[in-house]
């Protein structure tokens, strides 16, 4: 890495994968996602002429990278397969301190909301998004989707002694979209609206009428689902993120 570089996982992925290689090897990715978000099963597929077992990609990878990086399969694919646009599936979690104090080692990996948070008010709020909506108030002025229109299958909020976690399932994420639901949602749980303010942002189809886009220290990236002939490993139930 030159001086002055800027670390990126990409980066280091396809460094590590290079030296396993012998050869440059470029990736591409199941989704990008902003500076500060986490991922913990990005999903990305390469081409290469070099010939390597499935350990050896993953093991050698995992030898040359940074120890917050790390491979966790391989497979080979078919041709047709592209890591982001044959995915029929995406999941996210959002993670969400709720004390009053601020974070200490979970610093850059949690939401501080200092405000307490009622999650049956954000759990009633959340069932109305769910379905098939045009999501034009909870995406980013900037998003570049050609459509606003997304599935959102599942949008559950639980509380565990302090963290409240938000988990996300949909065909497909906007730009900034699951940020933009959590600082709805924590406004509805904080007492500021109440739980039917996320329908009527959602309906409004206004941005401008929506929450302030919640920080992305607290979003994580958990599992992206492939039809099933590609034969990858199914999405994790458990969607664990540490």
């Amino acid at each position: 890495m030159q001086e002055g570089e800027v670390r990126t996982v990409q980066g280091s992925v396809e460094q590590a994968l290079s030296i396993v290689a012998d050869q440059p090897v470029r990736v591409i990715c199941a989704g990008r996602t902003d500076a500060g978000v986490h991922a913990t099963a990005q999903v990305v597929h390469f081409d290469t002429h070099a010939e390597r077992g499935m350990r050896s990609w993953m093991y050698g990878a995992n030898a040359n990278l940074p120890k917050s990086v790390s491979v966790q399969w391989a497979r080979p694919v078919s041709d047709e397969f592209h890591a982001r646009f044959s995915a029929v599936r995406r999941r996210y979690r959002y993670v969400i301190l709720n004390r009053e104090v601020r974070p200490t080692f979970l610093a850059w990996r949690v939401a501080w909301e200092y405000r307490p948070l009622n999650e049956a008010l954000m759990r009633v709020a959340a069932q109305s998004l769910l379905g098939e909506h045009d999501f034009s108030a909870y995406r980013a002025v900037a998003c570049q989707a050609k459509s606003p229109v997304r599935n959102l299958y599942d949008l559950t909020v639980s509380r565990d002694r302090d963290l409240v976690i938000l988990n996300l399932e949909a065909n497909a994420f906007l730009h900034h979209m699951v940020r933009n639901i959590a600082g709805v949602l924590m406004d509805i749980g904080a007492g500021k609206h109440p739980p039917t303010w996320a329908g009527e942002v959602l309906e409004s189809r206004d941005r401008t009428l929506g929450g302030v886009t919640a920080p992305p220290h607290g979003l994580y990236l958990t599992g992206v689902a492939y039809p099933a002939h590609f034969g990858l490993p199914p999405l994790s139930p458990s969607g664990v993120v540490w």
